[in-house]
């Protein structure tokens, strides 16, 4: 858990998740000291919460994605029934 760490913003999602799961193994390892273990948790605490806040925001532009989709279709029907 000493090495070099990439900022997390740096991080591709990909990577974000490929460095939290090697977290969550090494800790259900057991094999490290007390400090090491507090340090690996934190930094996957770090990484969870970064990838929660990117699949909300992936959500979010997706529902708006679904919105502008859809209130095209609401905007023609009004159009033509107004005329």
């Amino acid at each position: 858990m000493d090495q070099e760490q990439k900022p997390i913003d740096d991080m591709t999602f990909r990577e974000a998740m490929a460095e939290l799961d090697g977290i969550v193994a090494t800790l259900e390892g057991n094999t490290l000291e007390l400090e090491d273990s507090l340090k690996g948790y934190e930094r996957g605490v770090a990484l969870l919460a970064s990838l929660q806040k990117r699949l909300a925001d992936a959500e979010q532009k997706v529902s708006v994605l679904m919105g502008e989709l859809s209130g095209e279709k609401d905007d023609e029907v009004r159009d033509t029934t107004l005329s």
